[in-house]
């Protein structure tokens, strides 16, 4: 059997009993503000700010990249409009909106 003997002075266990009594006070209020609700809610709020935060920075980077493939469609490396491709879709919108516009006279009638 191991001696288990103690070999410390009453004032080296009252030192270390003061140690540890100062770590548990410590590692307490640690976990007292990490429970506390305002902590909690601070940390659900930053988790939403978080994800908001990605998803509109992915949104931006798609819409980013949809416009700037538009843009090549309809404008060439040196930024001139590109006719063949400009006047088609011009004349499809004057049509669609010359029929919505007659559309709606027939009706107000």
């Amino acid at each position: 059997m191991a001696d288990t003997a103690d070999t410390r002075t009453p004032a080296q266990i009252e030192a270390d009993i003061e140690r540890r009594r100062a770590v548990l006070a410590e590692t307490l209020d640690e976990i007292g503000v990490r429970v506390h609700p305002k902590t909690i809610v601070g940390d659900a709020k930053a988790r939403v700010v978080s994800h908001v935060d990605h998803t509109v920075g992915r949104a931006y980077v798609r819409v980013n990249g949809v416009v700037s493939d538009v843009k090549a469609r309809f404008v060439d490396e040196k930024g001139a409009p590109r006719l063949e491709r400009v006047v088609p879709v011009v004349v499809l919108v004057v049509g669609v909106v010359g029929l919505l516009a007659l559309g709606s006279r027939r009706r107000g009638r």
